[in-house]
């Protein structure tokens, strides 16, 4: 991937006036087309497969007018007053004609009318006037809002003596979140913290440029998405959140090492391109893994968080594909104006001073003075800050939690105070009455059962459809409709289930709004463990492909899981307890969103594999060279933590200026996100881990050679690039095969062979020798590109290895003498095939003298051999006179 991204990055500078332009062609069509054919989005949760769902879209076709939205108009009296009187009922009952004409209105409930219990409060003082409507809340047109919030006006006036009708219910709810200017306070932090590490304008405005674009295409892509499928309004926003977090901070990758390659004195076309080879491989796999974490929350099963993880997906991806194509591109038109300035020499002082180590010295050398101190105090900190994360409650959001003076706000508080929390969530029973004969007393007698139970304040409608199929029931709890007792209600009706069918002949349901939210937060409960092991396993896997190691995936992964419980543990210190919530502006606190524990769980995981990648690939890199974990560990986090920390700063500023003035959906995700990225930076990435690799020493790198031979290799670093681009001049251009200090160990550690040097000029002959074990067929499929764990300098045809081992293998063949009749015929069809280098292994076992005849006549052809046998003296017939020889010795064995 490296070298792809290397000449990606040199064409991207080359072309870079073609690459900007088409980057904003693609914002310009992107944004106009989403403008012009967007549809709006769509906040009804639906739960596909659930009791309450099924049940709901029954309704909608049997019954279609309580399967819609709904309105509410609450007529409230002064103190002393009652509501209930002769001018009320009249203003009440003509408000209720001029309602029912009122377009999108399916029927109306007048709280005065027969057989409708419930919609006068206990105090006498307030009537509620129910209008369900046949559309959703996203259908609902401005003008009918107008003309119900008209005619309530109209009825207070009617009622006169200080009387006050409030307008409200879902369909007067706002969920669409909004951007407002706290959102860019986030930015101004980004530049401040971008400014102070580059020391330079035009470095720190090119992150957030790139960050922005990328979010306005994706945030373009996704309400034209609208036109095909619905899209809530949190998808968007969430886009917006992580685009700019992600995409600032992958832009801060690319630059930071491009200003570094500057200041070593590279060429800015040549520094492009490796930055975004080396830089641009750890950035991709980052983007990957965050990619991958937000499809993977298709395992839930429900379709608006499925949109939502593609939507957030898509953001990433963009933030990604902008990182490797219009940064690099940015970065060759300010050319040297981005090389570092040299620091001017300071005058000598009188006193010299010793050099005082800096900050990030002073903390890793404090973190691992006592390791075993610093990871239980840590563990022990992180466990007690996720202690509330064990009351956390989890349900859709209601008007309770819309803005304070709205509407819907407004009245959702005066129907609680007067009638009770429950009716601003009630439950819709369903009933089938298709075989009864007296389908209302039925419904009555379940309604009549109904009403004895707990939990339930009221059952102000029982009634038929008007085919006489179906009834339905309202049932209002004694609670909020995000309480556990309400959840405790609906499990209990749904419990009487089988007593309905018993007693009535009769199937029941549960459903309407508040049970679609139970049921979607119990769904998203159960996807939590699923999901939590789908994020756990690939980061396993991910992290041991890029480190070869044991202990560092489980360490990341064990931070990881730290990270989450803090996060979650906050989250619930402050919007389930309460604490802070006035300060950061929470209007409701009792529970989250229910999807935000997935959400996080999936946006933070590939966050923290991207600090874990950053910081820790320095830290091997080290180790690798120097073979000194302790001088690795101090030397990688001094190199890496400038950057892991301004990444962390800007990540942070961003998802916190989302806090406070976000929508109630959007306030507690970016909160819990802070947090965790936080956490997991300052506390896990750069205290935990290196207390515990300073633990485990040696330890912590390496792999069992079975697991190390079975993961593929993954170059989150461009490592090989660098050493692609080390072995660029070496070699001669007519040799076929060159190496340098090649050695090969088996997988126990022993030598398989050592420090080989070779230098075989084209249309020559190899011959590798000796006898017993002494690792000759190894070297020749080592450099057939076949074996690829080798140590040392490969170049094959002029290609590296093992970084070409792939595009190798149509240039060279490998025939097992052993095991092939006529190895001469199979050597000669594969030259007539194009092949420039065959390799033959024992071919001191080919013994017929015609055989011999054939393969003599083969290796004396223009062309480049390597061939293996136990004495080169019994082949000597067959060699051609270019033949170079090289004699292979059993490597000692070592004693312990």
């Amino acid at each position: 991937m490296s070298s792809f991204l290397y000449r990606l990055g040199r064409s991207a500078a080359r072309l870079r006036v073609l690459v900007v332009a088409v980057w904003v062609l693609i914002l310009a069509a992107v944004g106009g087309s989403a403008v012009v054919f967007n549809h709006g989005t769509d906040d009804t949760f639906s739960i596909p497969g659930s009791e309450s769902q099924d049940a709901l879209d029954h309704l909608g076709r049997v019954f279609p007018e309580v399967s819609g939205t709904s309105a509410q108009l609450v007529l409230v009296v002064p103190d002393g007053q009652k509501v209930d009187t002769a001018t009320t009922r009249t203003a009440v009952s003509s408000a209720v004609k001029r309602i029912e004409n009122v377009d999108q209105v399916a029927t109306v409930v007048n709280p005065f009318g027969s057989g409708v219990q419930g919609a006068v409060s206990g105090d006498d003082r307030a009537a509620l006037i129910a209008v369900p409507m046949d559309v959703d809340l996203a259908q609902v047109k401005p003008e009918t809002k107008d003309e119900l919030t008209g005619i309530a006006n109209d009825l207070a006036k009617a009622v006169g003596a200080g009387a006050h009708v409030y307008t409200g219910g879902d369909a007067f709810s706002d969920k669409v979140p909004k951007l407002s200017p706290t959102e860019g306070i986030g930015l101004g932090i980004a530049l401040l913290v971008l400014l102070l590490m580059f020391r330079s304008m035009i470095a720190a405005v090119m992150p957030l440029i790139t960050a922005v674009l990328g979010v306005g295409i994706s945030v373009g892509l996704i309400y034209l998405a609208t036109v095909v499928t619905p899209i809530s309004s949190t998808a968007p926003m969430l886009a917006v959140m992580l685009g700019l977090a992600v995409g600032i901070d992958y832009a801060l990758f690319l630059l930071s090492r491009h200003r570094d390659q500057l200041a070593e004195g590279l060429d800015v076309e040549e520094s492009v391109a490796r930055a975004t080879a080396t830089a641009g491989s750890a950035v991709i796999f980052a983007g990957l893994t965050v990619v991958i974490a937000l499809l993977g929350l298709t395992v839930a099963g429900i379709p608006f968080l499925t949109t939502m993880g593609v939507a957030a997906a898509i953001a990433v991806a963009f933030a990604v594909t902008i990182a490797v194509t219009l940064i690099p591109a940015l970065m060759a038109f300010a050319g040297d104006q981005l090389r570092p300035r040299a620091p001017k020499a300071q005058k000598a002082r009188r006193r010299p001073r010793l050099p005082k180590p800096p900050i990030a010295k002073a903390w890793v050398r404090t973190a691992t003075k006592a390791p075993l101190l610093t990871v239980v105090i840590t563990i022990v900190g992180l466990a007690v800050c996720a202690i509330p994360a064990t009351d956390l409650r989890l349900a859709l959001p209601d008007n309770g939690s819309e803005e304070e003076g709205s509407t819907a706000r407004v009245t959702y508080e005066v129907v609680s105070e007067h009638f009770g929390p429950g009716y601003n969530g009630p439950l819709i029973v369903t009933a089938d009455i298709i075989q009864s004969t007296d389908p209302v007393g039925l419904v009555n007698k379940i309604a009549a059962e109904i009403r004895t139970m707990p939990g339930v304040a009221a059952v102000p409608l029982a009634t038929p459809n008007p085919k006489g199929d179906t009834g339905i029931i309202q049932v209002v709890p004694t609670t909020a409709a995000d309480s556990a007792q309400t959840e405790d209600l609906v499990t209990r009706l749904r419990g009487q289930e089988q007593h309905f069918l018993d007693a009535y002949g009769t199937q029941t349901a549960v459903t309407g709004i508040t049970a679609v939210g139970i049921d979607v937060s119990a769904k998203l409960g159960q996807a939590l463990l699923p999901f939590g092991i789908l994020v756990v396993g690939l980061s396993m896997i991910l992290l041991a492909m890029v480190f070869r190691s044991i202990w560092v995936p489980l360490k990341a992964t064990f931070g990881y899981l730290l990270s989450v419980g803090a996060a979650f543990g906050a989250t619930s210190f402050v919007f389930q307890q309460g604490h802070l919530a006035e300060t950061l502006h929470v209007a409701h606190t009792g529970s989250v969103i229910s999807f935000l524990p997935i959400i996080l769980m999936g946006v933070l995981f590939g966050l923290a594999m991207d600090y874990e990648v950053f910081l820790v690939s320095r830290i091997r890199e080290d180790y690798v060279h120097h073979g000194d974990p302790q001088h690795a560990i101090e030397s990688g986090f001094v190199s890496a933590s400038r950057v892991v920390v301004a990444a962390a700063l800007i990540m942070f500023a961003v998802f916190a200026a989302f806090v406070p003035e976000g929508s109630a959906t959007i306030k507690p995700i970016a909160f819990s996100l802070a947090v965790g990225v936080f956490v997991d930076a300052f506390v896990v990435r750069m205290t935990l881990v290196p207390a515990v690799l300073a633990l485990l020493g040696r330890r912590a790198w390496g792999l069992p050679p079975t697991l190390d031979r079975a993961l593929p290799v993954f170059d989150a670093e461009g490592d090989s690039l660098v050493h692609e681009l080390r072995l660029a001049d070496w070699g001669s251009a007519d040799e076929v095969i060159s190496t340098r200090e090649l050695s090969l160990e088996d997988d126990h550690g022993r030598p398989v062979y050592h420090d080989v040097e070779l230098h075989v000029p084209r249309g020559n002959t190899l011959v590798l020798y000796g006898y017993g074990s002494v690792g000759k067929t190894a070297l020749l499929l080592t450099l057939a590109g076949r074996v690829t764990k080798h140590e040392g300098d490969l170049k094959v045809f002029g290609r590296v290895l093992p970084q070409h081992s792939h595009a190798l293998r149509r240039d060279v063949h490998v025939i097992r003498c052993r095991e092939v009749a006529d190895p001469g015929a199979e050597a000669a069809a594969a030259l007539d095939d194009g092949v420039g280098l065959v390799l033959l292994d024992d071919v001191d076992f080919v013994l017929r003298t015609d055989v011999r005849d054939a393969l003599r006549d083969v290796l004396a052809r223009d062309a480049s051999f390597v061939v293996s046998c136990q004495d080169p003296e019994r082949i000597r017939d067959i060699l051609p006179t270019t033949t170079q020889l090289c004699g292979l010795a059993p490597q000692p064995a070592e004693v312990h």
